[in-house]
C-alpha cells in the first residue's frame, strides 16, 4: 500500500468482538427523549449508560454480515448429520409461509383459512402415519415426545392405573430418556438383538404390570428398520401397555408404511425434519403428537373444530381427559404451513419418492465407503447407516479426527459417537435432495480421508486446517461456558476462545 501503510489484522479470531471495534465517539446517534414524559415515570434511575460498544451503523452491518459467511447450512452444501434428516428446504415453503405471517391472531376471518390449512395438515400426517387425531401444538421432536408421554400417563391416571415405567431400546434416540422422566416416568434401557433391532423374543422378560409403554425408534439410529415391531406391539398390548414412536426418521418410510399399521399407538413427527421446513441451532421446530382413537381425548387443548357454518374454529377450553395447555396460541405456526405446502407440492408419489430416493441415496454411500471403514453391523439399512473409527484407530484416528478433516472439504461432519452401541460411531444421512455430483464429492473426500489416515495419520490430528477456527479444545469449553460479555471475560488468543 502507499507510504509503506500496514493493514491491521485480527490474527487469533477471524471477526472480532465488535467490543474490540469500539471506539469513543464512533456511534454518533443519540437517543432522543421521549415526547411525553409520563412514559418514564415511575421507572429507578438510571445507573450510568449501558455498556455497549461505540461502533458506526456501518461497523455493525458488515460484522454481523462477516459472520453469517463464517456459517456453514443447507444451501451451502450436503449436511450428512445422522437422524437428524438434514435435507434442502424448498424455497416455494418459505414464500407460502411469509405471506402468511402477518396475519394477526384476533383477526377472525383471516385466522379461519389459517385454522384451516392447519386442520388439513393434521389430516394429511394422519393418514400418512395412519393414526387417528392429530395435535399441532408441540413446538420441537422432544416438546412432541414429552406431549406424548403425557398422553400416555394420562390414559392410565384414567384407568386408574399407576405404570410408570417406560422401557428403551439401545438403538432409540437419545432425547426419550429425558422426555419420559419430565413426564414422570421411570426409564429403563432394554439391548437390542445382535442384528440391530430389537427382538420380540427378548422384549418378554422385560414385561410386567408396572411396564406404560415401550419407546421406540423405527428405523432406529442404525439406520435398521425394527422388522419385529408388529410382534412387540401385540406383546405389548397385551400386557396392558402402549407402543409409542419416535418419528424422528419417519423419512425412510412416509408414503411406503405407516407406523399406525404397525402398531403404534402414539408417536411424534418432526416436521422440521421430514417435511422440509429448516432446522438446526435451536429452532424453529415442530413436533406433532398422533395417536390412536383410544388416546384421542388425552389430546391437548386447543382443538380445531368445525362450527355451525362450516368454517374452522378454535375450542380453547380443555375437556376434563385433555392434558391440557402445552404452548401458546397455535404453535409454530409458520413452520406448519411450510409442511403443508411440501407435502401438498409432492402429492402421494412424490412423498413416497423422497423416501425411496433417501434410502437409495444412503445405500450409494454406504455401499462405496464400507470397504474403507468398519461396518458394525452387515444388516440391511434404509435412510442412515453408521460406520465406526476401528480401522483407522490403531493408527491413532479417531471419529473426531476424520469429522473435523471433512471441514477441510467443504462439509459439515456427520453426526459423531451415536449411536452409543458403537464405539466411534459415524452416523452418515444424506437425505434424497443430495444429487449424484455432491454424493460422490462426499466420497471422494471420505477415500481421501481414509488414504490419509494410512499414509500420514499425524496430518489428521490438525485438522481442520482450512476453516476459520482450528481445532478447538471441546471438553475445556464445555466446562467453561462463556454465554454473556463481561469485561473480565477470558482475551481472545487465549484457551478456548
Amino acid at each position: 500500500m502507499s507510504g509503506g501503510q500496514r493493514v491491521t489484522r485480527f490474527p487469533e479470531i477471524p471477526e472480532p468482538l465488535l467490543n474490540v471495534r469500539s471506539a469513543p465517539g464512533r456511534n454518533r446517534r443519540m437517543i432522543p427523549a421521549p415526547f411525553d414524559a409520563s412514559v418514564v415515570e415511575g421507572l429507578p434511575e438510571a445507573g450510568g449508560p449501558p455498556s455497549l460498544p461505540d461502533v458506526s451503523e456501518v461497523d455493525t452491518v458488515r460484522h454481523f454480515t462477516r459472520l453469517s459467511r463464517l456459517n456453514y447450512g443447507i444451501d451451502h452444501g450436503m449436511y450428512p448429520l445422522g437422524s437428524c434428516t438434514m435435507k434442502y428446504n424448498p424455497k416455494i415453503a418459505e414464500e407460502i409461509a411469509a405471506r402468511l405471517a402477518r396475519i394477526h391472531p384476533a383477526d377472525a376471518p383471516a385466522m379461519g383459512q389459517v385454522l384451516k390449512c392447519l386442520k388439513t395438515l393434521e389430516q394429511m400426517l394422519q393418514e400418512i402415519c395412519g393414526m387417528d387425531a392429530c395435535s399441532l401444538w408441540p413446538a420441537a421432536g422432544a416438546h412432541g415426545e414429552l406431549t406424548g408421554m403425557m398422553v400416555i400417563r394420562k390414559a392410565f391416571d384414567i384407568r386408574g392405573e399407576k405404570r410408570r415405567t417406560v422401557l428403551i431400546p439401545d438403538t432409540a434416540h437419545g432425547t426419550n430418556p429425558a422426555s419420559c422422566t419430565i413426564a414422570g416416568f421411570v426409564t429403563k434401557n432394554i439391548p437390542s438383538g445382535p442384528e440391530g433391532y430389537l427382538e420380540a423374543s427378548a422384549l418378554g422378560q422385560h414385561l410386567n404390570e408396572d411396564v406404560a409403554a415401550l419407546m421406540i425408534t423405527n428405523p432406529n439410529t442404525l439406520g435398521i428398520f425394527e422388522r419385529e415391531i408388529r410382534a412387540i406391539a401385540d406383546l405389548l398390548h397385551a400386557n396392558g401397555s402402549y407402543l409409542y414412536m419416535d418419528g424422528a426418521n419417519l423419512n425412510a418410510v412416509m408414503g411406503v408404511a405407516r407406523p399406525g399399521d404397525m402398531g403404534v399407538d402414539c408417536m411424534h413427527v418432526n416436521l422440521h425434519k421430514t417435511f422440509g421446513t429448516p432446522h438446526g441451532g435451536g429452532g424453529p421446530g415442530s413436533g406433532p403428537v398422533l395417536v390412536k382413537k383410544e388416546l384421542a381425548r388425552f389430546l391437548p387443548a386447543p382443538f380445531i373444530v368445525r362450527d355451525e357454518s362450516g368454517g374452522f374454529v378454535l375450542r380453547a377450553r380443555p375437556s376434563e381427559e385433555s392434558i391440557g395447555m402445552v404452548h401458546s396460541c397455535l404453535g409454530n405456526v409458520s413452520v406448519c404451513i411450510k409442511a403443508l405446502t411440501y407435502i401438498l407440492s409432492l402429492g402421494p408419489s412424490g412423498l413416497r419418492e423422497a423416501a425411496t430416493v433417501a434410502c437409495l441415496n444412503a445405500l450409494y454411500l454406504k455401499s462405496r465407503l464400507k470397504d474403507l471403514f468398519d461396518l458394525p453391523y452387515a444388516t440391511p439399512t434404509l435412510h442412515e447407516f453408521v460406520l465406526s473409527d476401528a480401522r483407522q484407530k490403531g493408527r491413532g484416528v479417531t471419529t473426531m479426527d476424520m469429522a473435523k478433516a471433512l471441514m477441510d472439504f467443504g462439509f459439515h461432519p456427520p453426526t459423531v459417537y451415536f449411536p452409543l452401541v458403537v464405539a466411534g460411531a459415524l452416523m452418515i444421512e444424506p437425505t434424497e435432495t443430495e444429487p449424484l455430483e455432491e454424493l460422490d464429492r462426499f466420497i471422494a473426500a471420505m477415500e481421501e480421508i481414509a488414504e490419509t489416515s494410512r499414509e500420514d495419520p499425524e496430518k489428521l490430528h490438525e485438522s481442520p486446517r482450512a476453516a476459520p477456527i482450528s481445532r478447538v479444545d471441546e471438553v475445556w469449553a464445555a466446562r467453561n461456558l462463556i454465554l454473556t460479555w463481561s469485561d473480565e471475560r477470558i482475551q481472545p488468543g487465549e484457551k478456548g476462545i
